[in-house]
């Protein structure tokens, strides 16, 4: 079992972005190396349609969103998990 943390973009979150990113992206890559994140960044139109990222746990999803930048500092208006059968993963059982 896989889960996605998808982040929904507060109004104008470009330059609050800009901004914060230094801090997010320190902060996903200490997840990334501990091999918590397998994928994250913005769908094509981040304003309208937000980001994503693909975890290993659900408590690592969890724990990442609370201590995110981008959601203490605005960039993200609201965050919420799916679970998510990775087919392709080799404990999928499929």
């Amino acid at each position: 079992m896989r889960y996605v943390l998808f982040y929904e973009s507060a109004e104008n979150m470009l330059p609050l972005a800009r901004e914060h990113f230094p801090a997010h992206q320190a902060r996903w890559q200490a997840f990334v190396d501990r091999g918590d994140i397998l994928g994250i960044g913005p769908f094509g139109d981040a304003q309208n349609e937000g980001s994503m990222a693909i975890f290993t746990s659900r408590e690592a999803a969890e724990d990442f969103a609370a201590g995110d930048p981008f959601v203490l500092e605005g960039v993200v208006s609201r965050w919420y998990l799916r679970e998510w059968r990775d087919a392709l993963a080799p404990d999928s059982g499929a």
